[in-house]
């Protein structure tokens, strides 16, 4: 058995609704995002902010369902604030196939449709 890392789930281009130093580490992303990429509460994901170049490695918290909400906390809220777009990603360790869930949101971070 060979395990290779594959793309499990990505949300292509979020805009950052906050950033709150303050508060316990992590990204809070909407509930509705998560489960339409097929992240989980907790798991380890990947943060790349396209308007700056960052790149920070988190866990996902849930945010209230449709709200948006896309916020960078604790010490990773150096590397981004409101308004910057960003890319969140979650990869799998598998030695099966993975058809990732791609999603595709609007300024406002809601639902436009799967890549």
């Amino acid at each position: 058995m060979r395990l290779v890392t594959l793309l499990k789930g990505k949300i292509h281009r979020a805009t950052v609704t906050d950033a709150n130093v303050d508060y316990v580490g992590s990204v809070t992303v909407d509930a509705d995002l998560l489960e339409r990429a097929g992240i989980l509460v907790g798991e380890l994901v990947h943060v790349w902010n396209v308007t700056n170049g960052e790149r920070l490695t988190t866990y996902a918290l849930a945010g209230e369902r449709n709200s948006g909400i896309i916020q960078v906390n604790g010490s990773a809220a150096h590397r981004a604030k409101a308004g910057d777009k960003v890319i969140i990603v979650a990869f799998i360790h598998t030695d099966e196939p993975v058809e990732p869930k791609v999603v595709l949101v609007d300024d406002a971070n809601k639902f436009v449709k799967y890549l």
